[in-house]
């Protein structure tokens, strides 16, 4: 297999300005300036870039609502919140490379036709908020940022905005709240950001990585960027691999490539020759899979057909010795923790969930309650108000779908029951 490379994270020094220009940047604002909108909007349509914060939803269609709105008045939020446990890419990207980010996020915003924006940074960031604040300070004074940018008449302010390190605040439209300085809960949506944003107007939203993408979009083309992936997952994904790897961190990964091939050449497989047990896809509120779903390849559609959420592309490998159910409870706590307490389903049902986990652990559980564990699961997944909700029982739900027998081991009546759930 082959390395693929839009984000050039092995290159040294980019956070230099002069460095970062060398190496090809603000080509892709120059050229977004100096042809029409509407061919940007066309290559970034045909480039196939979808969200890499863990909707996945269609970038150019996403910025092209905005700019149609009829709105004088628009705002581009960029989320750098990354509340999501296991999740480090987007703060690697902010230190390494953060001109990247702020050329993103000027094409973004002149696309879409807004002139203020906010860098939503959780506050467990400091030293990334200390790189963007020094580079946007840069940027304005080399005309990057500021009135008539590279005098072509667009003017464009951006505004780090410190989040309180609520994991909530990662749902965008909690994101919007927190900025107006209102409790950070999510709303009730239609209407979304793009019709109805931060205070009523036009908002566009996007992860950093997925703003990383645009200027090697538009220097470089559609083609070029075709040239990594697959037919329905163009370009490239950022990894967080952490757990019982040899190589943990950040790799730029061609979607196509397998979780098995991740784990075996990114992450130079499994420490100390053990085996793996489970694997957790897409961060705390993703999914743990067996070792025998690791063949699935990082792609929209064959993930969506395994049940697999990609999410923001973290991934925590547990080796054989790990304790499935404890390592599920750790994330419920988490999420119990987390949430706003705004609707039953998230905030009842964590709670229930963790005193059947804690029965199960102490060894007195029934069946019975795995199964009223199994049904909370669902009616978190299927009835909470919003994503993150829904999303809070995704592990505990298919661990009890791989891992059954474990839990069933710990209840009243483990031994008969795992023989029976075997044979």
């Amino acid at each position: 297999m082959t390395d693929a490379s839009v984000f050039n994270l092995t290159l040294e020094g980019m956070a230099d300005i002069g460095t970062y220009i060398t190496f090809g940047g603000f080509q892709g604002l120059r050229k977004a300036l100096a042809i029409p909108i509407t061919n940007s909007l066309d290559m970034l349509m045909d480039s196939g870039l979808r969200g890499r914060g863990g909707a996945a939803f269609p970038t150019g269609v996403k910025i092209k609502a905005v700019r149609e709105n009829e709105s004088l008045s628009k705002y581009i939020v960029c989320n750098a919140d990354e509340g999501e446990p296991g999740t480090f890419k987007d703060r690697y990207l902010i230190k390494k490379n953060p001109f990247l980010l702020l050329e993103g996020m000027i094409i973004a915003a002149y696309l879409a036709g807004a002139n203020k924006g906010y860098i939503y940074v959780r506050h467990e960031y400091p030293e990334a908020q200390q790189s963007l604040k020094a580079s946007i300070e840069t940027a304005e004074k080399e005309g990057f940022l500021g009135k008539n940018i590279l005098d072509s008449g667009f003017d464009l302010t951006l505004e780090i905005f410190s989040g309180a390190g609520s994991y909530l605040c990662g749902e965008e439209t909690a994101m919007l709240s927190s900025i107006e300085g209102k409790k950070g809960r999510p709303r009730l949506k239609p209407p979304y950001p793009t019709t109805s944003g931060l205070w009523g107007k036009p908002t566009l939203i996007n992860n950093v990585e997925t703003l990383c993408n645009i200027p090697r979009i538009l220097q470089n083309g559609p083609v070029w960027y075709h040239s990594f992936g697959t037919e329905y997952s163009r370009g490239t994904k950022l990894i967080s691999l952490s757990g019982d790897v040899n190589h943990r961190g950040v790799f730029e990964v061609p979607y196509g490539t397998t979780f098995r091939e991740i784990i075996e050449h990114y992450g130079g497989g499994i420490k100390d020759g053990k085996n793996i047990k489970a694997v957790n896809i897409g961060g705390a509120s993703g999914v743990l899979v067996p070792p025998s779903r690791l063949n699935v390849a990082l792609d929209y559609k064959a993930c969506r057909e395994e049940g697999i959420t990609i999410g923001s592309g973290a991934i925590f490998v547990l080796d054989e010795t790990r304790s499935i159910i404890e390592n599920v409870q750790n994330r419920v706590e988490f999420f119990l923790h987390e949430s706003c307490g705004k609707c039953t389903p998230c905030r009842e049902g964590l709670r229930q969930s963790n005193f059947i986990i804690d029965k199960v652990l102490a060894g007195k559980a029934t069946v019975e309650d795995i199964d009223t564990l199994d049904r909370y699961t669902r009616t978190m997944q299927r009835a909470a108000f919003c994503g993150l909700g829904m999303a809070a029982g995704n592990s505990l739900s298919s661990s009890l779908e791989y891992y059954r027998e474990e839990y069933l081991s710990y209840s009243q009546e483990g031994e008969e029951d795992v023989q029976e759930v075997v044979g």
